[in-house]
């Protein structure tokens, strides 16, 4: 995925109320939000920003799309996004909530046979600081800097970068992935774009109770991430009683050695201490554990 201010920006349902809401305010950032797309308003425009009825009209008026952001309602994502699959753009964020599981096997399918990018869906998109804000985070609580932010949880993502940013330490990029029941992007893939962004020298991994994604990501870092890597764990004290994910995650927990209570923050805590990555207790603590990690020699490859 590549991201800079440069990206051209098209925001599909950019009528809907957060759609109206956000637009501007990315742009106010200096984003490069080029035009809208909301049915039945062609013709209009939104402070400013040009507004038609389809992409293709869009793409037509001001040139080719580098990421497109959708608010439209849940039962709509899906035809938005094959919508701009269709017209060539590769970069796709969701930020509604609630999209039907089947709606994302289908579209997640049409994205990886055109290499196309999904961030979300319920997701408040990716910032660089200073740069570049393609979704609903609040960059007053962003500073530019060299920790790169990946997490599974909007206003986590938000309180540990203002932690952050109040201990001085400014933030490379910070993307969450989205917490639906079925999601583009996965940690693995932006550990590795971390890995290989030249700008970010530690990374934090934001996570929550459910699914196995924490798990599977505590694997993959010990595996293949130099980098220091900095977890926090969500829902330490949510009641137990029932598990938590499916049956393929459950499988999986026992191929990796992950321990049969998958989903659990036990689980997801204990399988980030086996790979020795530390775990904050609170996101209080993010920035005291990163400072510390900053100051240990690097991991050799």
């Amino acid at each position: 995925m590549i991201i800079s201010p440069q990206n051209k920006v098209l925001i599909q349902g950019i009528f809907e109320p957060s759609g109206m809401t956000y637009a501007p305010l990315m742009r106010a950032y200096g984003t490069q939000v080029v035009a809208g797309v909301s049915i039945g308003w062609g013709d209009s425009n939104l402070k400013g920003i040009p507004t038609f009825n389809l992409v293709d009209e869009a793409i037509a008026a001001v040139g080719a799309i580098d990421t497109t952001i959708i608010f439209v309602p849940p039962y709509s994502v899906l035809d938005a996004a094959l919508e701009a699959i269709v017209a060539g753009i590769r970069q796709i964020i969701i930020v509604t909530e609630g999209v039907p599981p089947l709606d994302m096997v289908r579209l997640l399918r049409e994205a990886e046979a055109t290499e196309t990018m999904v961030v979300g869906p319920n997701s408040p998109g990716i910032i660089i600081p200073g740069e570049i804000l393609l979704g609903t985070h609040p960059a007053s609580f962003y500073t530019p800097g060299t920790v790169g932010i990946i997490s599974r949880n909007g206003t986590l993502t938000y309180e540990v970068a203002m932690q952050l940013s109040a201990a001085g330490l400014g933030q490379s990029i910070s993307v969450c992935i989205g917490s639906d029941a079925v999601i583009g992007s996965s940690f693995p893939q932006w550990l590795q774009i971390l890995e290989e962004d030249d700008r970010t020298e530690a990374i934090v991994l934001v996570g929550e109770i459910g699914g196995d994604s924490e798990e599977t990501a505590a694997h993959y870092i010990a595996e293949a991430i130099d980098k220091p890597v900095i977890a926090y764990i969500a829902g330490l004290n949510v009641p137990r009683g029932r598990r938590i994910g499916h049956a393929g995650a459950i499988i999986d927990s026992y191929i990796l050695e992950l321990g049969p209570d998958i989903g659990t923050a036990d689980s997801k805590i204990n399988a980030f201490r086996r790979a020795k990555i530390p775990v904050a207790d609170r996101p209080s603590q993010v920035p005291e554990l990163v400072k510390k990690k900053l100051r240990q020699p690097a991991r050799k490859t």
